[in-house]
Formats: structure tokens, C-alpha cells, sequence
């Protein structure tokens, strides 16, 4: 069974979505620690109500991002950890990670990349004036939110849409596909080929 950490910064519903979709049998894996940048996440206390690890690491604490990243991998390598899902993680991740995990990290964007990375996705797309938005699954590399991109959903931009009621639809279609992406990972049924993601039938 897949050992997952997922790393966190705020509300954690993504987290909520891939707990869930454990809980009812959809995944065959198991979220063995939680960890966050932000010690009043509530990701955090999502984790501790399912009864899994949480850590909250301050990048403060630390001199540099690499001993702040590795003081992660030894909290990931503790409990055994095979695949790092980022669920509203906001630090870009450093090469301690991307190298240890190599192909083993996923990250949900709140946007059809690579249109529109970085923060506030929904709100740029909106602002832009796009008829179609959505979410993408990628592999996270060493350039932010340009990873191979496993998994995508389109949400249509409805006339009478708010940035806020757009995000809320896109929030709606990311607890549906993450899970999925996640199932497809540890079914061994991704073939990374250059930047294309191959899924095995």
C-alpha cells in the first residue's frame, strides 16, 4: 500500500478530498503524515482528527531552504513516506526534495495549465476573461507549475460568475481529480515519456 505525506499551507480540502477517498475504498493507499509551513493550518488539525501525524516545520527555524527541506525529508523518510502530494502548498519546492522524490511528488493547480500559474490562478483566469477555466494534476519539477501534467478538468465560465463563484466550481472539480490522478499513480498506471504523461488502460 502507497505510504503518502501531503504537504499543506492552509484549509486543506484537497487533503480532506484524498482522506476521503481512502476512507470509502477508492484508494488504495494511506496518508501517513501531514506536514505544513504554517502551525495554525487547519490541514493540520484535518490530520490530527484522522488520527495522522502532523508537523508543523516553520521555515523560520531554519538557515537556509535546504535544512528546512531536510528536516521534511527526515520527518518523510521516518514514517516511510513513497509519494508527496502538495495540497495548497505555498513554497516552491527546493531541489532536497525534488531530488529525493523524483517523479513522486503531485501538485493540483486551480487553472488549465499552462495558462495561468503561480497564485491567485482562478481570480488571474477570471480577470483575463477566459470561457473555459479548470484544474490540472501535474508531476511538480524544478519550474513552478510546469511539471508533466497527468490529469485536467474544464469548468465554463458562466456569464453571472464571481471570481468566488468560480473558484468555488473549480474547488468542486479538484476533489474529484486529484483522487483520481493519485488512484492512477499508485495503480502503476502512469508512463512519464518526455513531458507526456501515458495513462495504462
Amino acid at each position: 500500500m502507497t505510504r503518502i505525506a501531503v504537504l499543506a499551507s492552509g484549509r486543506g480540502s484537497n487533503l480532506q478530498a484524498i482522506i476521503d477517498s481512502i476512507e470509502n475504498g477508492y484508494l488504495k493507499a494511506k496518508i501517513c503524515v501531514v506536514v505544513s509551513d504554517i502551525g495554525d493550518a487547519y490541514a493540520l488539525e484535518r490530520a490530527r482528527k484522522h488520527g495522522i501525524n502532523s508537523f508543523h516545520v516553520d521555515p523560520k527555524g531554519f538557515g537556509s531552504k535546504d535544512l528546512y527541506e531536510e528536516e521534511i525529508l527526515r520527518i518523510l523518510k521516518n514514517n516511510n513516506v513513497q509519494l508527496i502530494l502538495l495540497a495548497g502548498y505555498m513554497k516552491i519546492l527546493g531541489k532536497t526534495l525534488l531530488t529525493a522524490y523524483k517523479n513522486r511528488i503531485l501538485n493540483i493547480h486551480p487553472a488549465l495549465l499552462p495558462a495561468f500559474p503561480g497564485l491567485h490562478a482562478q481570480e488571474q483566469a477570471f480577470r483575463y476573461g477566459v470561457k473555459v477555466a479548470g484544474c490540472t494534476v501535474h508531476f511538480v519539477d524544478e519550474e513552478l507549475d510546469c511539471g508533466p501534467i497527468i490529469l485536467q478538468k474544464c469548468v465554463e465560465v458562466k456569464e453571472d460568475d464571481t471570481d468566488q463563484t468560480l473558484a468555488e466550481r473549480i474547488l468542486e472539480q479538484e476533489h474529484k481529480i486529484y483522487p483520481e490522478a493519485v488512484k492512477l499513480f499508485v495503480e502503476n498506471k502512469l508512463r512519464l515519456e518526455g513531458r507526456k504523461v501515458k495513462i495504462i488502460k
